[in-house]
C-alpha cells in the first residue's frame, strides 16, 4: 500500500489539543436536559416556585417540606428542565384516585390512582416569555403516556391561567372544591391515551430516546411561563 493511500488510516502522532472544541464538549454540561427531580433539587424548586407564585397570588402551591415530600414519594411524576446544569422550569405531580380533587389531594400521593395531579408548573423568572411553560407541559404529558396506569392528568388553577392550559389540551371541569384563603380555582383535566409522540430531529441539544427527553411541540406559543 502506498504512503498516500495509507494516510487516511493512520492515527495522529499526537493527541488533539485540550483546546479542541470537540474535546471540550465532553467536559461541559448538556445544553438542555430533562429529567425527574430528586430531593437534592428541592431548594432550587422552591426558590423558583416562591418567586413565581408569591409575587402574583401571595400563596405557594407547595411549601419546601411538601416539595421534599413528593420528591421522596413519587419523583418519577416530576420533571425538571435544566440548561447547563441550572434548573429553569419544573413540574411536580402525584397520583390521585378520585374523579375530582379534594383537599386531601394537596398533600397525599395515592400509588393505586390512575390520575396524575399536577401540583405546580413554574419557570424561573429569567426564562419566562420564551415559551418554556408550554414546551415543558407538552413533554410531561407525552411522558405520562409511557406510564400504563395513568389515564388522565388533572390540576387546579386560577381563572387567568385557564387559556394557557386549554392550549395544551386541558378541559374545564368546573369550579374546584378546594380554596386557599380568598383564592378560588378552576379544575381542569387532560385525558392520557395512546403512545408518546417523538420526533427524530429534535431542535434542542442533548436529548436522547428516554421518554423524558421528548422533542418540543411544533406549535408552542411563548406565554408568561
Amino acid at each position: 500500500m502506498s504512503v498516500v493511500g495509507a494516510q487516511p488510516f493512520l492515527k495522529p502522532m499526537h493527541p488533539p489539543s485540550p483546546a479542541s472544541p470537540g474535546l471540550q464538549r465532553r467536559h461541559t454540561l448538556p445544553a438542555s436536559e430533562f429529567r425527574p427531580l430528586n430531593t437534592q433539587d428541592a431548594i432550587s424548586v422552591f426558590e423558583i416556585e416562591r418567586e413565581a407564585f408569591i409575587s402574583v397570588s401571595g400563596e405557594c402551591p407547595l411549601h419546601l417540606d411538601e416539595v421534599r415530600h413528593f420528591l421522596t414519594l413519587c419523583p418519577e411524576l416530576s420533571m425538571g428542565w435544566f440548561e447547563e446544569g441550572r434548573l429553569v422550569a419544573f413540574i411536580i405531580g402525584s397520583l390521585w384516585d378520585q374523579d375530582r380533587l379534594t383537599v386531601d389531594a394537596l398533600t397525599l400521593h395515592r400509588p393505586q390512582g390512575t390520575t396524575v395531579h399536577i401540583h405546580v408548573l413554574a419557570v424561573h423568572r429569567t426564562f419566562r416569555q420564551q415559551g418554556k411553560g408550554p414546551i415543558l407541559l407538552w413533554r410531561y404529558l407525552q411522558y405520562l403516556r409511557c406510564l400504563p396506569a395513568v389515564r388522565r392528568a388533572t390540576l387546579m388553577c386560577e381563572d387567568f391561567l385557564v387559556p394557557f392550559y386549554r392550549k395544551s389540551g386541558f378541559k374545564v371541569r368546573g369550579r374546584c372544591a378546594i380554596s386557599v384563603a380568598s383564592l378560588t380555582f378552576t379544575e381542569m383535566q387532560h385525558c392520557i391515551s395512546g403512545h408518546a409522540f417523538m420526533r427524530r430531529n429534535s431542535e434542542a441539544i442533548g436529548f436522547s430516546q428516554n421518554p423524558l427527553l421528548l422533542a418540543r411541540p411544533q406549535n408552542s406559543e411563548p406565554l408568561d411561563f
